[in-house]
C-alpha cells in the first residue's frame, strides 16, 4: 500500500512538531538546571560574604585601638633615610640661614 503524498506530508509535519517539542523540552530542562546551579552558587556566595562580614571588623588590625596611633619613635624609624626626611632636613638648613 502506498500512501498518498498528502498522508506522507501530514506524517512528516507531525514528526517535525514532535521533534520541535522534544527540543524545546530539552532546552527548558537545560536552562532550569543552569538556573538551579546559579541559585545554589548565589546562596553559597551569599553565605560566605555574610560570614566574612561578621568576621572582618574584629580581625582588621587597623581598627584595633593599639594600632590606630603611632609613637614618635615608630614614626621616626619609618621616615629615617627617606626622601621626606632629606627634604625636611634641607628645609631646616634653609630656615637657619634666613
Amino acid at each position: 500500500m502506498s500512501k498518498s503524498f498528502e498522508a506522507l506530508k501530514a506524517e512528516l509535519l507531525k514528526f517535525k512538531e514532535q521533534k520541535e517539542i522534544q527540543d524545546i523540552m530539552i532546552n527548558l530542562d537545560t536552562r532550569k538546571k543552569a538556573i538551579k546551579e546559579e541559585i545554589k552558587l548565589h546562596k553559597k556566595l551569599t553565605a560566605s560574604v555574610k560570614k566574612a562580614g561578621k568576621q572582618s571588623p574584629g580581625s582588621l588590625d587597623f581598627n584595633s585601638p593599639e594600632n590606630m596611633y603611632h609613637s614618635e619613635k615608630d614614626t621616626a624609624r619609618y621616615l629615617e633615610g627617606t626622601s621626606y626626611m632629606d627634604a625636611f632636613e634641607a628645609s631646616k638648613l634653609d630656615q637657619e640661614w634666613n
